[in-house]
């Protein structure tokens, strides 16, 4: 009976499942079906476009084709048109030149002469006092057709304005631009095509800007000096330095150093050679002062030796032969020695610092050329022999150094003749008094 359940329930069970898995086989052939159709849609939409933009691909090609075509037939026609124009632009040129006949030459003459005079007349000074006479020579020069007869007569006018000009003197007032870019109206004078002078010196004419502008420094004193007098002058003679190239030898000239600036070349040991030679100098003074004022003391002294004064080396000499009359020549003159021995002191004081700084300024100066000559090594170490001007810093502190050097000697050694003269001087006379005080003494003891 068990069995018979079993396989009863058995049956229901597979006859449920096979149900169940009928059903879901429907429906999966369902959804195939549905998705066959929804692709083929697809399909037919996406070669729906694909034709679409086939033809608009082909009306593309065939606009492409037809402006090629046009763009064509359009290059043929400016082909032949350029080859008739070139014919007949030379055709036109042989008429032309019939045309001209001898004028062609003065054309060409009248270009390159007023290119000529452009250049000279564009940088001319007298531009400064007569701006804008380069403009019709440039519209001449660069002209494609004759020059017509005002043209040609403001060629000759500027010719020969130039010409004239060169051999005048004039003054006029004009624009100055300083060197902080600031302007200012002063009177200038022109000095043929050569020069422009003010009251401040040499002025410089910048033909690129169409300004009047200061040098960037004045040249030598001397020079400016006289371009001043010379523009304070309103009648007669005054010497000028005149710059026969326009300004080149001018702008040299400024480039050169001044005195000072060579001297603070000397860097450290130029300085240091300096302050020798003024330390030195204010002794020299001192020296002067006092063994002239010695000097003024002892003569005075010695027009009243009976009366000694102790303000002077003479008369404490004579104080100290009052206060030992009574003794013996050789202990008045051992006394009177010991008394020149104690004003010798006072009066070689300082002398031989002067003569020490006149032998140490040179061995500075050669100290500072060594150590110039070791920093332009060491530069031609870094950065080689290309460029001088490196160098030329180091160079120059070994030669200014040794020129310092010996200028601060050289008077140094003159200085020192003079005091030691003076000092020998005083010094001499105080051995003559000395001398003639125990002659004296001896004198007496002899009677």
């Amino acid at each position: 009976m068990k069995k018979v359940i079993n396989f009863v329930l058995l049956a229901a069970s597979m006859t449920v499942a096979a149900s169940a898995s009928a059903n879901q086989l429907d429906d999966l052939l369902k959804q195939v079906k549905n998705d066959r159709i929804s692709e083929a849609k697809i399909d037919k939409q996406r070669e729906a476009e694909f034709l679409s933009a086939r033809a608009d691909k082909q009306a593309l090609l065939n606009k492409a084709k037809k402006e090629l075509a046009d763009q064509q037939a359009r290059n043929k026609r400016l082909t032949k048109e350029y080859a008739d124009n070139e014919i007949t632009l030379a055709q036109k040129e042989v008429e032309l030149s019939n045309a001209q006949g001898t004028l062609g030459e003065m054309f060409g003459v009248s270009r390159a002469a007023a290119a000529n005079a452009y250049g000279s007349i564009a940088t001319s000074i007298v531009s400064a006092e007569y701006p804008g006479r380069g403009e019709v020579l440039n519209v001449i020069a660069n002209s494609k057709a004759i020059p017509k007869l005002e043209q040609l007569e403001e060629l000759w006018f500027a010719l020969q304005t130039e010409m004239t000009q060169s051999g005048e003197i004039s003054k006029f007032t004009t624009e100055v631009t300083n060197l902080d870019g600031s302007k200012s109206t002063e009177t200038v004078v022109r000095v043929g095509t050569f020069n422009l002078v003010s009251e401040n010196g040499y002025l410089n004419y910048n033909d690129e800007v169409g300004q009047v502008q200061p040098l960037a420094k004045q040249p030598a004193g001397y020079i400016a000096g006289a371009a001043a007098s010379f523009f304070g002058e309103t009648s007669g003679y005054s010497p000028l330095y005149v710059d026969p190239s326009r300004g080149a030898i001018l702008t040299l000239e400024t480039r050169k150093k001044t005195l000072m600036e060579f001297y603070h070349e000397g860097k450290e040991v130029g300085y240091a050679i300096t302050v020798l030679l003024i330390i030195g100098v204010l002794i020299a003074i001192e020296r002067m002062i006092v063994l002239g004022s010695m000097s003024a003391k002892i003569k005075a002294q010695t027009k009243n030796l009976d009366q000694p004064n102790e303000n002077n080396p003479l008369g404490r000499l004579l104080k100290v032969y009052f206060d030992n009359k009574s003794v013996d020549a050789e202990t008045l003159e051992l006394k009177l020695d010991e008394a020149i021995l104690r004003e010798t002191p006072k009066v070689d004081r300082g002398i031989n610092l002067i003569k020490m700084f006149a032998a140490i300024a040179p061995l500075m100066g050669l100290l500072g050329t060594v150590i110039g000559m070791i920093m332009t090594f060491q530069t031609i170490t870094l950065f080689g022999t290309g460029d001088p001007k490196i160098m030329a810093g180091n160079i120059s502190l070994a030669l200014v150094t040794t020129a310092l050097g010996l200028i601060c000697a050289l008077p140094l050694i003159l200085i020192h003749s003079v005091v030691a003269g003076k000092s020998k001087s005083v010094l001499q006379k105080l051995d003559e008094q000395s001398a003639g005080l125990i002659a004296a003494i001896a004198e007496k003891e002899s009677k």
